[in-house]
């Protein structure tokens, strides 16, 4: 699948994956700190943004779409941000192609399974009859009920878009991402010992990287190294993008990438 991309600066390859329910957008303003010194290319992963749309939704689909695009587009020994589902994707994609010559950076998730718990967010999204909606004032107001913090549905809202003949529309594939959800949470297996350098980065507040991951992650990821940012929660690029930046560029000067 080709796969939309957004692309800024010179200089070394470095290549960042969003998460559920993003885009490349969500990444815009933390990639300039990194167009500094590094060609950046932002994707829009399968069946979100303006990427192409398809029934399957699973990490053998994306690791099989970002090893395409790394061949289309003839990136060598890159480095590869993931940040929730595209940290997942980015450790199958290490375990699909464990001899590409690359460093990795996956923020904020482990590679333990994690249960579904985006039933609240799917159904508020499925709720809202974009058919009849006249404003995005409205949308809001129709999933506050379903998602309270104003910030997630800022968020989520942002994939919300007007067509040429006025009308909204999603920038999700909202029904194959519904009825797939399962797969986002799943394992990647004790079973994978990965050698690559990898830098995990966790939010202090978050719990999607728990005390108890860290002897997991080091299980699979023998290379590994598991950085905290303080006072952040799971969206750490965005809540606190200096301290990102700051550690992403530090491993970047210690693996040469």
């Amino acid at each position: 699948m080709k796969l939309y991309y957004r692309e800024l600066g010179e200089g070394k390859p470095l290549i960042i994956q969003h998460g559920l329910f993003g885009s490349s957008d969500n990444w815009l303003t933390v990639s300039k700190a990194f167009a500094v010194d590094h060609k950046v290319y932002l994707l829009d992963a399968r069946n979100h943004g303006q990427s192409p749309r398809s029934e399957d939704f699973n990490y053998k689909a994306m690791s099989d779409d970002l090893m395409e695009f790394i061949q289309e587009h003839h990136i060598e020994k890159p480095m590869i941000i993931g940040h929730s589902m595209g940290g997942k994707m980015l450790m199958r994609f290490m375990k699909d192609h464990p001899d590409f010559d690359a460093a990795y950076v996956v923020a904020d998730i482990s590679p333990r399974y994690y249960p579904r718990h985006h039933d609240e967010i799917l159904n508020g999204l499925n709720d809202l009859d974009i058919a009849t909606l006249t404003s995005r004032q409205e949308a809001d107001e129709r999933l506050q009920p379903f998602v309270p913090e104003l910030s997630t549905r800022q968020f989520l809202l942002k994939n919300l878009y007007k067509t040429q003949e006025g009308t909204f529309a999603w920038r999700l594939n909202l029904p194959v991402i519904t009825r797939e959800i399962e797969n986002i949470g799943e394992a990647l297996g004790e079973e994978t010992t990965i050698s690559k350098p990898v830098l995990f980065i966790r939010g202090e507040k978050s719990d999607y990287i728990r005390e108890k991951d860290e002897a997991l992650i080091r299980k699979i990821f023998t290379n590994a190294r598991i950085n905290t940012i303080q006072g952040s929660g799971h969206w750490i690029q965005a809540e606190k993008p200096a301290e990102f930046v700051a550690d992403v560029k530090q491993f970047m000067q210690e693996t040469g990438f």
